[in-house]
């Protein structure tokens, strides 16, 4: 789901129901408009509150935790490659093109992140090919004695590592928070800003207030649904470790 576009269908909905309440309030028949009618309807509006509260703290941890593995995976990978691409220096010259291959693959890394709603639509990775071609250049390795045999053994270890950290971070690039939870909250929201509208004076400053509240309420759902897509928005997962790994293996 496209965060934006969820956000500014909450802003919609709530502008919606407390402009409308405030609306049909003065229309309603006497006996909805009482003190016993309002005293429910607050009371009501109360539970959604407390119940919207849980709802929206359970949501921005779980974007938070999301969010915080995938970075801790990030930096995790870059270290990776640093090791595997020591790993090749000390085996010789013959591991040369690999290495070349490497570095290659993350400079298209950097420029061109994947994210896993790209692999869904059978979209093909460019980065995703020159790490194929490192795996071809290992193949082609040929060890001339027994110690870089053992060398060559663990390089090809570290690198099916690389590939499986790689799609770790792919798989988990996508929102966790799941669609019916953030209708539910959406439908507890609209209910409490129309309780909002009920009996609420129809003047220039109330109504205004209504805007911003939708407005700042809807921004705080849409950097929650962004965060928890590490690689979409303004909120995304800092390059910076492939960037530091790249200088580094290229000293």
């Amino acid at each position: 789901m496209n965060s934006l576009w969820i956000a500014l269908a909450i802003f919609g909905c709530l502008v919606a129901a407390s402009l409308l309440m405030m609306h049909w309030y003065p229309k309603l028949a006497s006996r909805h408009r009482d003190d016993d009618t309002n005293s429910v309807i607050r009371l009501v509006a109360n539970i959604f509150v407390v119940m919207t509260s849980l709802v929206f703290g359970l949501m921005i941890n779980s974007a938070k935790n999301t969010f915080e593995s995938i970075d801790a995976n990030f930096h995790g990978y870059a270290t990776s490659m640093i090791i595997f691409d020591r790993t090749l220096r000390g085996y010789g010259d013959a591991a040369q093109d690999t290495r070349n291959r490497l570095l290659l693959y993350l400079e298209r890394a950097i420029e061109t992140p994947y994210r896993g709603d790209e692999a869904l639509q059978h979209r093909n990775s460019e980065a995703a090919k020159y790490l194929d071609d490192i795996g071809k250049s290992l193949a082609l390795i040929m060890p001339p004695d027994r110690y870089h045999e053992t060398m060559l053994q663990d390089i090809r270890q570290q690198y099916h590592s690389l590939i499986e950290q790689r799609w770790r971070i792919v798989e988990q690039s996508e929102g966790a928070i799941p669609g019916p939870l953030i209708g539910m909250l959406v439908a507890w929201l609209t209910l409490i800003f129309a309780s909002f509208g009920y009996r609420a004076p129809r003047n220039s400053m109330v109504i205004g207030m209504f805007i911003i509240s939708s407005l700042l309420i809807a921004a705080s759902v849409y950097l929650v649904l962004d965060m928890d897509v590490p690689f979409h928005g303004p909120i995304q997962i800092s390059d910076e470790p492939l960037r530091r790994a790249l200088a580094v293996m290229q000293l």
